[in-house]
This record gives C-alpha cells, sequence and structure tokens, in this order.
C-alpha cells in the first residue's frame, strides 16, 4: 500500500467516525469563584451560594450597554469624566480588579448594602451618595448629578455584580483585611519600604505612572493629583489594611493580585504612616466629620 492510499484510508476513516455519531464535544465550562451567601442578620446562617460572574455575561442583561458603560465609567474616571475628578485617579484605582476581588475593596455587596448610616457622617447615607463621597475625597473632585446618565450606569453595574442576591442577604467576603491597629508607625522605615516595595509602581515623589496619552497606569500617592485628606485612604491603618493584602501588585503566592501577606502587618502599618502624612489637597468638608465626636485615632483631622 503506498502513501497516497494509505492517506485516503485516514481520510475516509476520519470522516466515517465524524458521521457516524460521535458525540459533538460539551463545551468547556470556566470555574466561576464561589462565596456563601448569608443572611445579613445571622452570619452562620448558609442561604446559598454565589458566583462571581464572567464580564461576558452581560451580553445576556436586557441593559448591557449601561452596565458596560457603568463598567468604563470606574476603569476610566478621570479620562471620561474630567470634569468631576481632581486627582489623577481611576475608581478602580483602588477597587481591585473591577471590584470583584475580596479584600480589595469589592463592588459585589454595594448595591444591596446601601442605604446605610455611615459612621464619619452619622447620617443614612444612598448607593448615589456614597458613590459621591468617592468623588469628593477619593477623586478630590465634584459630585454627579443623581440622575445623570453615568452615575446610573455604574450603580446598573453594582447591581449586576450582585448578581440578584436576595434581599436581607450578602455576599460573605470582607471588604478589607485586618491590621493590628496597636502598632505605631514609623515612618522613617516606612519610607525604606516605599522605595523598596512601592516606588516602581507610584514614582519616587509618589507621583504614580501615566502612559504616553496621560491615562493613569498606577496613581499618585500623595501631591495635587492624588487622594485628599479626607479620603479613607489618607488614613494610616485604613490605608495599611489595604497595602498589606494587595500590595505589592507584582508579586502573587495566591490569588489574583498580591493576596500573599508580602507585608508584615508592621511594614504595612509602617509604609502607610509614611505616604498618609505626605502633602496631598485639603478637604473643606471635614469639618462635618464624626459630628458625634467618635474620631478614629488616624484621622488626620
Amino acid at each position: 500500500m503506498n502513501n497516497r492510499m494509505m492517506m485516503n484510508l485516514l481520510v475516509m476513516a476520519f470522516f466515517v467516525v465524524g458521521v457516524g455519531g460521535c458525540s459533538k464535544p460539551e463545551p468547556v465550562e470556566h470555574n466561576a469563584t464561589e462565596f456563601k451567601l448569608v443572611t445579613t442578620d445571622d452570619a452562620n446562617e448558609d442561604i446559598g451560594t454565589y458566583y462571581l460572574p464572567q464580564d461576558t455575561s452581560i451580553l445576556d442583561e436586557p441593559n448591557a450597554d449601561e452596565i458596560f458603560y457603568g463598567k468604563r465609567l470606574l476603569n476610566e474616571t478621570k479620562r471620561l469624566l474630567p470634569d468631576h475628578v481632581g486627582a489623577a485617579m481611576n475608581c478602580n484605582s483602588c477597587h481591585i480588579s473591577q471590584g470583584k476581588i475580596p479584600l480589595g475593596d469589592p463592588y459585589i455587596n454595594s448595591f444591596i448594602t446601601y442605604p446605610r448610616v455611615m459612621p464619619r457622617s452619622n447620617t443614612m447615607v444612598d448607593l448615589e451618595g456614597r458613590i459621591n463621597g468617592c468623588f469628593q475625597r477619593s477623586m478630590n473632585g465634584k459630585p454627579l448629578p443623581r440622575e445623570s446618565a453615568e452615575m446610573k450606569a455604574m450603580i446598573a453595574y453594582m447591581e449586576w455584580l450582585a448578581q440578584n442576591t436576595p434581599d436581607n442577604a450578602k455576599v460573605d467576603i470582607s471588604n478589607a483585611g485586618k491590621v493590628d491597629t496597636s502598632l505605631v508607625g514609623d515612618p522613617v522605615r516606612g519610607e525604606k519600604i516605599y522605595y523598596v516595595q512601592c516606588a516602581t509602581c507610584h514614582g519616587d515623589n509618589g507621583e504614580g505612572i501615566k502612559d504616553s496619552r496621560g491615562d493613569i497606569v498606577f496613581p499618585p500617592l500623595w501631591g495635587d493629583e492624588s487622594f485628599n485628606i479626607g479620603a479613607g485612604m489618607a488614613r494610616t491603618y485604613k490605608a495599611a489594611s489595604f497595602v498589606k493584602y494587595n500590595m505589592p501588585m507584582g508579586i502573587q503566592t495566591k490569588g489574583l493580585w498580591g493576596h500573599g501577606n508580602v507585608l508584615s502587618d508592621q511594614d504595612a502599618v509602617d509604609v502607610s504612616e509614611y505616604f498618609t502624612h505626605k502633602p496631598r489637597p485639603d478637604f473643606p468638608g471635614k469639618v462635618n466629620d464624626w459630628p458625634t465626636g467618635k474620631k478614629p485615632k488616624d484621622s488626620r483631622y
């Protein structure tokens, strides 16, 4: 049997097998990250499972365009909303992986946990008010009109991310990790940690990094283009809880974004004490904060 005949037989065999009823391969399903659903009044009661959705599933939603717009606004806030963002910051500069990562300030529970009383103002705040608080503090900018298409789009993204979580329930994830708040920050040691672990992305002078078009790659940690003094990230222990569990982003021992406790509690507190006390914009509205006097010990004012 020559080679040509052998090839013809192989081709025929292929088609016979293919036509003869071989089952079509099942589509490969991506393994979605799972979290428990719990009731808001009893965190020990397991009421179901939350599956972190893939962004491609947004296409199945009737308001897909609005959700995608909200996703873009959270990723590209400075570029798309320059009149409302004074800092060189995007929303997702602090909400890791589009608000999907535990301990990285996720949005997953945002839609279902507001309105609620905020300790800083001691008032009931809805989700629009919470978003605008970030625009005024973390973004050092101006609030969005509550009925604007942009506000509605960002809330639509957060509602989609909630994935129809039932009323009076929440996803069992933590927004932030814990650090030992009895530790005293050493800014001198913190400066050394900053230049070893942080300066590559955030700059020798905390100025951050922009690309050739001027868009933000890594946000500034101090200076005129950083978050203002009223932002939660301007507080030592608040910043340290973010830094410890999410930074440095280039080192991953597990998880998706450096979730490996690369820094110790003392490291995180020291480096946070260093950069939070660097010069940054003021926030005139700070005079209304902590009206009951229960001010955190790391407050800058």
